[in-house]
């Protein structure tokens, strides 16, 4: 059985390039469907990878409470003061608690690709920013004065739009700001992002009030410390949470979204591809009607022609996937992109191609092998030989 297996299967691959046009259906089919499949859901592992890495276990960010984003908060100055005054912060070389009081607003860019004005985020940040954020880098230029209107920018939004490069003037309510540098954020969210002097961003946008507190504490063991002191003050009404879990909360809606999008089109289109790869091989079946029916008369079992037919269309879908595999790495992988995130402006992240998505796009298309290939491999085992000669 074995050997008749490898014969028959041997012949059926070697005429593969006789019936290049049928086969080449399969390939192509299967290998869209896994580029677009894996393309979309790259672009929900970048974008929950940038947003979910924004932030460390030993920072804590302090919201009014029952907001969910900052852009939706409100602290005023006085319960500032408080909350930086809260156990658990952890202090500097001068006995200052490292925290920055945070005003968030948005402000509009045209964007590099078309010129279309889009949402992009002004983070008014307190003296202890850098201190905060040890992995806020400054790559060009220097950092902002306080007291003066300038602002650093995030190495993605610089790419992303237009007028972020050093020394170029932006308007924002009648007043211009320089850009005197620009910062690394290491891939996060900041990244998408302008900073600038909160006070200053205060005075120009007539604000009296913070979004948001963001603190370093002692240790990530500190945070229920942290945490109570605030919930049970009477004088306030704030929400707290660690900075990776109110990053993440910000990206689980987008991201089931985009993971909802890839599998609703892909599963069209891999239905779409089992029916291609059901006709053609079908139609192989029928057009070797007489090939078959000849092997099996001159002894060759049922089994072997069934396996044939099957291997033939799981190497043909594996093809495919392996090819859209490559294609959606190769084109989509490190493409830097913006979308809109929980604060109404544009997130920069990069679509991330990553091994366990190619993996899962190479199986698919065997899936859609194997149930494209079986019941025409049922049918060439099932086909009468004498009808089949007759009909030959």
């Amino acid at each position: 059985m074995f050997k008749q297996t490898s014969a028959i299967t041997g012949m059926n691959l070697r005429a593969i390039p006789q019936r290049l046009g049928t086969s080449s259906v399969i390939v192509v089919g299967i290998a869209g469907v896994v580029a677009v499949l894996v393309s979309v859901l790259a672009m929900a592992v970048g974008f929950h990878k940038t947003v979910s890495n924004t932030g460390r276990e030993d920072r804590a960010i302090v919201l009014r409470g029952g907001s969910q984003a900052e852009i939706n908060s409100a602290i005023a100055r006085d319960n500032g003061l408080t909350v930086l005054d809260a156990p658990g912060i952890k202090k500097d070389a001068g006995g200052k608690p490292i925290g920055s009081a945070e005003i968030v607003t948005i402000v509009n860019l045209p964007k590099m690709s078309d010129g279309s004005d889009s949402n992009v985020t002004l983070r008014g940040v307190g003296p202890q920013a850098f201190a905060l954020r040890p992995e806020l880098k400054i790559i060009e230029g220097r950092a902002f004065a306080p007291a003066v209107r300038e602002l650093i920018v995030g190495k993605s939004a610089a790419k992303q739009f237009r007028g972020l490069t050093l020394g170029s003037k932006l308007s924002f309510r009648e007043s211009d700001w320089t850009v005197v540098g620009i910062y690394d954020t290491d891939g996060d969210a900041h990244e998408s992002e302008l900073m600038a002097d909160s006070e200053t961003v205060m005075s120009a946008f007539r604000r009296l009030g913070f979004q948001s507190i963001t603190v370093l504490l002692d240790s990530a063991a500190s945070f229920d410390t942290f945490k109570d002191s605030l919930t049970t003050n009477p004088t306030l009404t704030v929400d707290v949470k660690r900075e990776p879990e109110y990053y993440a909360e910000q990206s689980k809606q987008l991201t089931k979204l985009l993971n909802f999008l890839a599998y609703f089109v892909g599963g069209i289109m891999a239905v779409g591809a089992m029916f291609g790869a059901l006709n053609t091989m079908y139609s192989a079946v029928s057009a070797r009607s007489l090939e078959i029916a000849t092997l099996r008369a001159i002894g060759f079992g049922a089994l072997p022609v069934v396996v044939s037919v099957f291997v033939e269309a799981l190497l043909l879908s594996l093809l495919g996937g392996v090819i859209g595999a490559a294609l959606a790495w190769i084109f989509f992988n490190g493409n830097t992109v913006n979308t809109l995130g929980a604060n109404f402006s544009q997130v920069v992240f990069r679509l991330t191609v990553s091994p366990a998505l190619l993996v899962a796009g190479i199986v698919l298309a065997c899936v859609i092998g194997i149930a494209g290939g079986l019941f025409p491999a049922i049918r060439a085992a099932r086909l009468p030989v004498a009808t089949a000669l007759r009909a030959g």
